[in-house]
């Protein structure tokens, strides 16, 4: 066979892939991303790499003792290959019992929509609308990026949080343009916006932020890490978890200089007469000043009043990145970020107000026109139930108990089965150690995935998934004007089949293969949902090329992207807020919520409210674990764990707590505390704050005989325990650790 090469696209951007005698030989960059992302690099030792999973495999001690036998031994026990008939003969018979005899709300459908950015092989509409065919499954709600961001700011801004954040977000071009003052808490980082779902063909953050800075605008970078700013950025380095103490004493300074735009808070919030004695000090006798805030965060009272000053003098934008929501009562952030804009009253005017996720993710902010389409359905799932998707490990060690999530009182409910594809909770979940013992807990977990994941490693039966270069797809993302076909590179490594043939296979044996398939094979399937997205494009007034034409050309760049498209977050409801009211009780910003308030909950009461943090003597560092800058989660990580002194991983650690604990640059260390213990390559680094060590997220679980994870996975050390009750999102920047010689 010849050389083959073609586009394709990827959660990471698109990229030039090559092929030669049935192998992916290399990979580069999209000759015109102005800021292109090198995880691409990685794909074609991860495609061919030994971890890939070969044949269909059961766990030996399921296989030889029926379900629910020597669950102990996931994690450690041997698989067994067998031929695909068999697998999912014992696969569908196993989906068919629990049906039987515990009903379909026993069956959890774990999923996580990383596995492609192709729209018809998406993993988690893939396994969501086999489930639904066969009768329903347990679901879960949101993301660990954004679960808490989720509950509460639909009761502070009235709307769903993604679609606002993807929909009516203000424009990078406009913030490019117009802001005078960008102020990032949680930073704005190079490696968070080179990923987002579907894919950024072009990457423009790193433009957006390098025309500000050309202009002379102000980006100052609020977070532990130098290293999430952009270069240029003014660092103040706040202590983690202290974001809304810092906001507090902005706006204290707002207030008490007279700066605050009350005329903005009359018309367009509610609530601030609520709130304000909280602030200070008249509710509680503390008064949340710059002078209060400096010893809690770690910045100066006097940096604290000249940065309220300058935001309120200049145009200013704040962006909040999705990391502040993912610690303990994560909900006060976002909900003090949003008070403290108001306050500026600069809400729904060119380059001001407030804004999530720039940075967290690329695509928002892009200002490109939406199109609908392409998305498989899932179809109607019958059981309700719905658990927050951060509380699975809860879930299956807790059957039947009761929980608050968000002014409700559930139950969890008694899981015999998890199926999951397209994911590795492995990997992101909190509390690994404590994961595993949760993963004991069902009769069975049935796992497609294309590598021998932790996740893969403590299942029951595995199905070999291929890759998205060894099937044919469309790739398009909602936040970017390109449309690529995504060519079928090479043939299946090993036995692997794509999710839709496994699918379609367990279908067949439960009798609802026809009500899965629609009588279509896979490529039917792609071309009835691009004939769909045609018809859709053709009566919004837009010409796409025909499904040949596409596959001809390989990619199009839509007309939907520039100028015209651009967004100002809120200025319908900024210019009348009785025309154009927000969905909260009000109508307006809720600064204070009376429906929060209702529910009662102490560790989220009616206003932005400061926890601290909880101190732990016994280990001093507070923990980070950002995302990593070579690839996407834990996607391609067999490939980087092969590179040399790749593994374990990288612990960002200040020259000062380095020295006095004597480690060295490129030391091998031992990070730990009563939670687990990882290893990880020490790195020396004046880019951390003092007090604080960083380890980025993505090393596969590898569980040595004393428990010491070998690769430097950080969630070994994260306690897996809710933002708050009425959240329940992930709480992983909540932790601290001690740090020696390994």
């Amino acid at each position: 066979m010849g050389r083959i090469e073609k586009t394709t696209s990827s959660h990471w951007g698109a990229f030039r892939i090559a092929a030669e005698n049935g192998r992916l030989v290399s990979a580069a960059p999209f000759a015109d991303d102005p800021d292109p992302s090198p995880i691409c690099l990685s794909v074609p030792a991860a495609v061919h790499h030994e971890k890939r999973v070969a044949r269909p495999s059961v766990r030996r001690g399921w296989l030889e003792g029926g379900p629910g036998r020597a669950r102990e031994r996931r994690g450690a026990d041997e698989f067994v290959a067998l031929p695909w008939d068999e697998a999912l003969d014992l696969a569908a018979a196993e989906i068919g019992r629990v049906r039987r005899e515990h009903g379909n709300g026993a069956i959890y459908g774990g999923s996580y929509g990383w596995g492609s950015a192709g729209r018809f092989h998406h993993a988690q509409s893939q396994v969501h609308r086999f489930l639904n065919c066969a009768g329903g499954y347990v679901a879960s709600f949101a993301s660990y990026s954004t679960g808490c961001a989720q509950s509460i700011m639909p009761h502070v801004l009235g709307m769903d949080f993604l679609q606002f954040s993807y929909g009516e977000q203000t424009s990078w071009s406009q913030i490019a343009r117009e802001t005078e003052t960008l102020v990032m808490f949680g930073g704005i980082g190079r490696k968070n916006a080179q990923v987002s779902m579907g894919g950024v063909t072009r990457h423009a953050v790193g433009p957006s932020l390098e025309a500000m800075r050309a202009r002379g605008a102000a980006l100052v970078n609020i977070s532990p890490l130098r290293t999430d700013g952009w270069e240029g950025s003014e660092w103040l380095p706040v202590r983690p978890g202290t974001d809304t103490a810092l906001m507090l004493g902005l706006a204290f300074a707002l207030e008490e200089e007279g700066l605050a735009d009350h005329a903005f808070l009359a018309r367009c919030a509610e609530g601030w007469e609520r709130f304000r004695p909280y602030l200070t000090g008249e509710a509680d006798g503390v008064a949340k000043s710059p002078e209060w805030a400096a010893p809690l965060t770690g910045i100066a009272a006097g940096d604290i009043r000249a940065l309220a000053r300058r935001m309120a003098g200049t145009r200013c934008f704040i962006s909040v990145a999705w990391a502040l929501q993912r610690q303990r009562h994560g909900e006060q952030p976002f909900w003090m970020a949003t008070v403290l804009a108001a306050m500026l009253g600069q809400i729904g005017l060119k380059g001001g107000g407030i804004g999530y996720g720039y940075g967290s993710i690329g695509g928002v902010g892009t200002p490109v026109k939406r199109l609908g389409g392409l998305a498989l359905p899932q179809g109607r799932n019958p059981v309700q139930a719905v658990i927050p998707v951060a509380r699975v490990a809860d879930m299956l060690l807790n059957p039947g108990a009761d929980y608050d999530f968000n002014g409700e009182r559930r139950t969890y409910p008694d899981i015999r089965l998890v199926m999951w594809s397209g994911g590795n909770p492995f990997h992101h979940h909190q509390d690994l150690n404590r994961l595993e013992e949760a993963f004991r807990r069902p009769d069975t977990v049935i796992v497609t995935e294309p590598w021998w994941t932790a996740t893969a490693l403590r299942a029951d039966i595995v199905f070999p998934a291929t890759t998205p270069y060894e099937r044919e797809d469309i790739g398009r993302a909602f936040s970017d004007p390109f449309l690529f076909h995504m060519p079928k590179m090479i043939e299946p490594v090993g036995e692997a089949r794509d999710d839709y043939a496994i699918f379609s296979g367990l279908a067949e044996r439960l009798g609802c293969g026809a009500a899965f398939t629609e009588g279509r094979s896979a490529e039917e399937w792609i071309t009835h949902l691009y004939d769909r997205f045609r018809q859709g494009c053709a009566e919004a007034g837009l010409e796409t090329p025909s499904l040949d034409e596409l596959k001809e050309r390989n990619f199009v760049e839509l007309p939907i992207e520039g100028e015209a498209f651009e967004r100002t977050a809120l200025v319908a409801f900024r210019k009348d807020p009785e025309a154009a009211p927000l969905g909260t009780p009000s109508g307006r910003i809720e600064i204070f919520s009376g429906r929060i308030a209702g529910f009662g909950y102490d560790d989220c009461p009616g206003h932005p409210t400061w926890f601290p943090p909880e101190a732990d003597p016994a280990h001093p560092l507070r923990l980070v674990s950002p995302q990593p800058a070579d690839k996407l989660h834990s996607q391609l990580e067999c490939a980087l764990e092969d590179e040399p002194g790749a593994r374990p991983a990288p612990l960002s650690i200040h020259p000062d707590d380095a020295a006095a604990r004597g480690l060295a640059d490129g030391a091998i260390a031992r990070v730990f505390n009563a939670l687990g213990a990882c290893r990880a390559r020490v790195r020396v680094t004046e880019t951390v704050l003092r007090g604080v060590v960083a380890l980025p997220t993505g090393a596969w679980f590898d569980k040595a005989e004393d428990g010491t994870d070998l690769q430097g996975n950080p969630n070994v050390l994260t306690e897996d325990r809710g933002t708050s009750r009425l959240g329940q999102g992930t709480s992983a920047h909540t932790a601290s650790v001690e740090v020696e010689a390994g």
